[in-house]
């Protein structure tokens, strides 16, 4: 039974994550590479540690953070649009996984994306091939295979939608501008209530060598979500052109629903 979890990245899910982890009765460490976030993240009732990753994994406590029965790798890859990050983020995780070789942890959960899949105008599923189509993308495809190869830890990964919730105010995304493309394609979120209960479900119910897409059920179109959310946060609303031409992709959770008994907390984004 695992009882000490660390988180790498304590950001915008992995503190939350922490926080509700420890509340059950886990012992959790979380990791951050700002000195100023330590006291942040244990007054959560997380053991903080400052940890950064480059070529090698460095730290003063590394050591001790690592020591722990679970890892929930947490780190996004960034620079959506650096190509260099396709280099830059598989020598991160490659050196972390490196690092944990030959320790306590036995268990993995990779935060992914649904960035992973293509455009296909249709639904997708963890089965489908996959077709990323942005350097950030195509990242987190090399380390989701390269994970995949390794017997050690078991790993589970999260490929989750959009990320809204916990301060995060998608009516600022597209507010105030003007003729939009792609209005009429549906949207593929998750609110972060929900990618911390999918976790927690995934760690209380051994759920290890899995892919699971973490994305809410229902798929409004961009339009219909963005311009409630501007006008709920009190933004000036979007406006999308016309278009024949839609790239969208609808993510099934349904293989999430069935495996763990998940019900999601927040099923429909336009009640986000």
């Amino acid at each position: 039974m695992i009882q000490r979890i660390s988180i790498l990245g304590c950001g915008w899910l992995g503190l939350p994550l922490g926080a509700a982890l420890a509340q059950k009765g886990y012992e959790v460490k979380g990791s951050t590479t700002r000195p100023e976030k330590l006291e942040q993240i244990r007054e959560q009732g997380i053991e903080p540690y400052l940890i950064k990753v480059g070529d090698a994994v460095e730290g003063p406590e590394k050591e001790s953070f690592f020591d722990a029965g679970l890892l929930v790798l947490n780190i996004p890859p960034g620079g959506r649009h650096n190509p260099e990050v396709e280099e830059q983020y598989p020598q991160k995780v490659k050196a972390i996984m490196e690092h944990i070789h030959s320790g306590a942890i036995e268990y993995l959960i990779f935060v992914s994306s649904t960035s992973v899949y293509g455009d296909e105008n249709r639904e997708v599923t963890e089965a489908d091939k996959l077709g990323p189509a942005t350097p950030s993308a195509r990242a987190l495809v090399v380390i989701e295979r390269y994970l995949a190869l390794l017997k050690r830890p078991q790993t589970t990964v999260l490929r989750m939608g959009g990320l809204v919730g916990g301060g995060r105010q998608p009516g600022r995304f597209l507010a105030g501008k003007k003729d939009v493309g792609n209005g009429e394609a549906p949207v593929n979120l998750v609110h972060l209530d929900d990618c911390i209960g999918v976790i927690e479900a995934v760690v209380k119910q051994n759920a290890w060598d899995e892919t699971f897409n973490v994305c809410a059920d229902q798929h409004p179109t961009r339009a219909a979500f963005y311009t409630a959310q501007a006008k709920k946060q009190g933004f000036e609303p979007p406006t999308f052109r016309a278009s024949d031409q839609l790239a969208y992709k609808i993510v099934s959770n349904e293989k999430l629903k069935k495996a763990l008994g998940y019900a999601f907390k927040h099923p429909d984004p336009m009640g986000f």
